[in-house]
């Protein structure tokens, strides 16, 4: 079984990494940038959009709303961005978030943004990966016809790439990443030096089209509000932001000055690049519509159900550089890329926050320690799971997924921020250097400006959205709250049965006597094996056990078992009903009623097979047995294997350099014990 799954593993994955070798896994600011930021990075590519969208209910008219939406998303980015540089210089495990909430607000808190992250995190590959998706669909039409299918393949292979390592995937994205952003300065750039210098009329391909606009001449609190709603999904933009803060641990030393920095680039290059596509769009006159097929109109005439509506960024690089320019070829395909790509934000966060969350015994602890390639592989491969489910559920559709989105980020950066402003208010009342008070009261400002403005943003957000799906999104972080709360109570309670008491009790309290049984169903080499072990362990009372399933089999059994001379006593018990478990249970229950403070020893001789089917033909009556007496108090389970013929000669076949899939492994890398490699002697075999 082992070298049946081994194999792909290695040839997925790679090979197995020592872990002396985690340092050499940390990403230096160049290919930590593409790894943490794709994601604010890539939404550039559908957050003007969904600006014009909303603003389309009003007609075109409206349009002229979106460069002051713009402005306050970009006062909400730098905001943003301000209070993270703090966040990662005060806090650089890796926490992020959670921890800060955790420490400053208490448990219950921490919580509540660790489960808005969770769900963020999930939502972000659906998104990432269906946006990426329709933008290919526009050029290959079989990716259309089968995007859920295309968009769940492009979930494994992202987390195939994933499980390889941090490091390694992050070398595939950076390449993609750094093209986009190009691209998308060069369009800007020229798309200004022709608008401003040359004075070229430059028309986006909807130029001509007009809008049917669903509420005409809206005023007051309805403009208010449609504004609001622009506004709030224009703030696609700020999603994983958070990210580099939760992978602080990930970064090169110095870690937090890197994470600062590589927080502020990311802030600097999502703005220019966000305002500078809605500048363009303006200029160009681009058309957008959230039912495009009825309310676009050419010439007074709706464009049907055949139009197929471009994204913003793919209409205003068409009227910059030309369809079909060799500029408008590599933009286009590094967008449909970088949006594939920007789920690898979620990849590097979920796992990580995952991991000091099972730490805290919230999840599974599983989800804490690293796999093969020092990645989290537990965490990665749950996340895609349940990218994959929601996929599935909403048909890959970005505009009905868009609508979760963004509502746990603001709950995670309101919490954040609030944390952070008690957390300096708390170093306040014992720091006497004039020096770090004045750094201390500045960034509480930032932090306290910063809760203020998450916090009203997420008002917004939750008033504007909710009713378009934002409630979903709520429900799976209170499914979230509720499950990790249920496994830290869980977990607990376990902790405390199982501590040791000071004193003397009944654990530590030596069995009055100890009555041994080994199960026999025939005499042979496994059975003689176990009878031998059971004699060397020198208990009170020793004898071995047997099911009457067949009175042929009994006789032959007892015929040969006095022939051969074996001075052990043997005890049949009868199983009218051809039974093995149920006897054999009840018989070693009855001994431990008869003398309560004695110990029963049930010794199972079982065999070792090599080969994987062979498992589905020996030992499941062993198995059985095995689960049963489990729950039997006062009872030791003992196995006594055999290994046969093919056990041996897949253990010759096994690489010994090969973990066996399933491995178990424990703690931080770092402080794992290092192992002797394959080529080097470990003494006498």
């Amino acid at each position: 079984m082992s070298k049946l799954t081994d194999v792909p593993k290695r040839i997925l994955i790679g090979r197995a990494l020592r872990s002396d070798r985690l340092g050499e896994t940390l990403l230096p600011k160049r290919i930590a940038l593409p790894v943490f930021a794709s994601d604010p990075l890539s939404s550039v590519a559908y957050a003007p959009g969904e600006v014009l969208l909303v603003l389309s209910i009003a007609g075109v008219s409206a349009y002229h709303f979106s460069p002051w939406i713009a402005v306050a998303v970009v006062v909400l980015m730098f905001t943003v961005v301000a209070s993270y540089r703090q966040n990662v210089h005060a806090y650089p495990s890796g926490g992020g978030d959670y921890e800060v909430a955790n420490t400053n607000l208490g448990n219950k808190a921490g919580l509540t943004v660790a489960s808005a992250l969770l769900v963020d995190y999930v939502l972000t590959v659906a998104v990432s990966i269906s946006s990426g998706i329709e933008n290919l669909g526009s050029a290959i039409p079989f990716v259309v016809e089968h995007k859920v299918v295309c968009a769940i393949a492009v979930i494994v292979l992202l987390t195939l790439m994933n499980l390889r390592g941090v490091k390694e995937s992050g070398k595939l994205f950076a390449i993609p990443t750094y093209v986009f952003v190009a691209g998308v300065f060069i369009m800007i750039a020229w798309g200004a030096f022709r608008g401003l210098v040359l004075d070229d009329p430059m028309r986006a391909p909807t130029a001509s089209y007009e809008i049917k606009a669903e509420h005409q001449g809206l005023a007051g609190f309805a403009l208010v509000f449609l504004l609001l709603r622009a506004f709030s999904s224009g703030c696609a933009a700020l999603t994983g932001v958070e990210a580099i803060s939760n992978g602080v641990p990930a970064f090169r030393k110095p870690k937090s000055k890197n994470a600062a920095t590589t927080l502020a680039m990311m802030g600097l290059l999502a703005v220019t690049m966000f305002c500078g596509i809605i500048g363009l769009a303006m200029a160009t006159k681009v058309r957008m519509a959230e039912n495009p097929a009825v309310d676009l109109l050419s010439n007074g005439v709706a464009l049907g159900a055949d139009y197929v509506q471009n994204p913003v960024i793919t209409q205003v690089a068409e009227a910059v550089f030309g369809k079909g320019s060799f500029l408008f070829v590599i933009l286009a395909t590094a967008t449909a890329l970088v949006l594939f790509l920007a789920a690898n934000t979620a990849y590097n966060g979920f796992p990580v926050l995952g991991s000091i969350l099972a730490q805290d015994r919230y999840l599974p602890r599983q989800l804490h320690t690293r796999g093969d390639r020092l990645a989290f592989s537990n965490g990665i491969v749950l996340l895609a799971g349940a990218a994959v489910l929601l996929v599935w559920m909403y048909g890959a559709d970005s505009t009905r997924l868009i609508q979760l989105y963004i509502v746990g980020v603001f709950v995670s950066f309101t919490l954040s921020q609030t944390g952070m402003v008690r957390h300096w208010n708390r170093h306040l009342a014992t720091e006497k250097d004039p020096a770090k008070r004045r750094h201390m009261i500045r960034s509480r400002a930032i932090n306290t400006f910063g809760a203020f403005f998450t916090g009203l943003v997420l008002v917004v957000v939750l008033v504007t959205k909710f009713t378009h799906g934002a409630w979903v999104a709520l429900l799976g972080m209170v499914i979230f709250y509720v499950t990790m709360s249920a496994i830290r109570r869980h977990y607990d309670h376990v902790s405390e049965e199982l501590a040791a008491p000071e004193g003397p009790s009944d654990d530590s309290v030596r069995p009055s006597r100890v009555h041994s049984v080994v199960l026999i169903s025939k005499i042979h080499r496994p059975t003689l094996r176990a009878l031998a072990y059971a004699k060397l362990m020198r208990s009170d009372t020793l004898e071995a056990l047997s099911v009457n399933v067949d009175p042929a089999e009994t006789k032959a059994l007892r015929a040969e078992w006095e022939r051969r001379g074996i001075d052990v006593p043997l005890k049949v018990l009868d199983s009218p009903y051809r039974e093995i478990t149920r006897p054999i249970i009840e018989y070693v229950k009855n001994v431990r009623r008869e003398s309560p403070r004695d110990a029963v020893s049930v010794i199972i001789p079982e065999y070792v097979v090599g080969h994987w089917y062979e498992h589905l033909l020996h030992n499941q009556s062993a198995l059985r047995l095995k689960g049963r007496l489990l729950f039997t108090p006062g009872v030791m389970v003992t196995s006594v294997p055999y290994q046969l013929e093919s056990s041996e000669l897949a253990k010759k076949r096994a690489r010994k350099e090969w973990n066996a899939p399933g491995s178990v492994r424990r703690g931080p890398a770092e402080q794992r014990p290092k192992e002797p490699s394959a080529k080097e002697p470990s003494g006498k075999e």
